[in-house]
């Protein structure tokens, strides 16, 4: 499902937008690139430290949108690439893959998992 361009770009910093939404209200926060891990093809771990409406939303309605790009990574149509993601994601407080993260980013309070099920290439 990863391409190669896009694990490229996840080793480029840049924005991440993440959108969650519930309750009639989207929500966005944001994050970096280099905070991404995937674990396996599929899979995003993502660090959290504040994140609480996300977490919130995400109890209510587990569907997750991502946008994340590069200028430094070459697109369709020259400099500059970025990819818009959907999936499911839940928050970890414990086990393996909160582990990994924890000694990654020590900043983490939990673990945003994001189950990507269509990946896009939009520049």
């Amino acid at each position: 499902m990863f391409t190669e361009t896009f694990r490229e770009v996840l080793g480029k910093e840049g924005v991440v937008a993440i959108v969650t939404c519930a309750d009639g209200e989207a929500h966005v926060v944001n994050t970096w690139n280099s905070y991404l891990v995937s674990p396996r093809d599929g899979t995003l771990l993502i660090p959290a430290w504040k994140m609480r409406e996300t977490e919130r939303k995400t109890q209510v309605n587990d569907a997750v949108q991502l946008t994340l790009g590069s200028k430094e990574v070459a697109g369709r149509r020259g400099p500059g690439t970025g990819f818009h993601l959907r999936g499911t994601a839940r928050f970890l407080r414990s086990g393996p893959e909160f582990d990994l993260m924890k000694e990654k980013f020590p900043f983490a309070t939990r673990v945003l998992e994001v189950t990507v099920t269509s990946l896009t290439q939009t520049l």
